[in-house]
């Protein structure tokens, strides 16, 4: 066996692939809804140029996640406190673009270095340790999946009700403020809501990663429509597809799933660039006179 071969088993291992199904009924369930709510959200944090928040946010998601596993409490339930500190300290902070990012990037070292303090106390499982960074398929028992449910379903709830005045402010927020939106209530309880979805995605695919779930989706529906409405089911359809596919490739192998699914979402991206520069070259005729 050469040491292609070798590498090649241990990315794709698909031995016994039958009776390990069952082991991530679980994680299959919680990726569909995370997908969904990741998908939905990413939306508007293209819209509203908030990829490096998400960034900012799950660092801090890290932290809470880290700090519940050393207490021995629910990882979920701090994963999720550590998200809406950020997003509520970002929202706050941040009204403006550039405000923002000086925010983040005070809160990302601050959320890193607690999560490693955290993490270096813990005396637990070193799966335990990692998978909080590049995520895990088989540790998503039924209260956590409970809690990921319960959580995605609130998030969705709260999206229903902001979306049309939240599309509205991200497109034109001058317009929109003359119109009576509350834009700096409606973005302070869209940073909440990116909160929760961010640390709700860290339990699938770990902390370092999960720009890949909330923001390459929508970034490549956005290459290939200009429909809201197509935009939101394509960007959460890629989402899905992306952590569902990646589950069901990391199932079994040793490695962690995060690669699996960052290559599924890149794929697609690349894909719908390649689809998109097309469609206005299509679409822009010379006039003649």
């Amino acid at each position: 066996m050469t040491l292609a071969d070798g590498l090649w088993q241990q990315v794709f291992v698909f031995d016994h692939y039958g009776e390990l199904l069952p082991l991530v009924r679980n994680s299959l369930i919680a990726g569909a809804v995370i997908g969904l709510v990741g998908g939905l959200v990413g939306v508007f944090v293209i819209m509203r140029d908030l990829p490096f928040a998400v960034h900012g946010i799950s660092e801090l998601s890290f932290a809470g996640a880290s700090g519940a596993l050393l207490l021995g409490v629910n990882v979920v339930a701090g994963s999720i406190v550590g998200s809406l500190a950020a997003a509520g300290a970002i929202g706050v902070l941040g009204a403006r673009a550039r405000e923002r990012n000086s925010a983040i990037g005070i809160i990302m070292p601050f959320g890193l270095g607690l999560g490693v303090l955290f993490l270096a106390l813990y005396k637990g499982r070193a799966a335990n340790k990692f998978g909080l960074l590049t995520g895990q398929i088989v540790a998503v028992d039924t209260p956590q999946t409970t809690w990921l449910i319960g959580t995605s379903v609130l998030v969705l709830a709260a999206l229903a009700v902001m979306w049309r005045p939240l599309t509205f402010a991200s497109a034109d927020p001058e317009v929109a403020a003359a119109r009576g939106v509350p834009l700096r209530g409606l973005s302070l309880a869209f940073m909440l809501a990116l909160g929760a979805a961010v640390a709700l995605s860290v339990q699938i695919i770990g902390a370092l990663l999960v720009l890949t779930l909330v923001v390459t989706p929508a970034a490549a529906a956005a290459r290939v429509t200009a429909s809201p409405v197509l935009l939101a089911v394509l960007s959460a359809g890629f989402a899905v597809l992306s952590i569902e596919g990646g589950i069901l490739l990391a199932l079994g192998s040793t490695i962690p799933i995060s690669p699996y699914v960052t290559t599924i979402s890149f794929t697609i991206y690349g894909c719908c660039r390649l689809a998109g520069r097309r469609r206005p070259r299509r679409a822009v005729r010379p006039r003649t006179t």
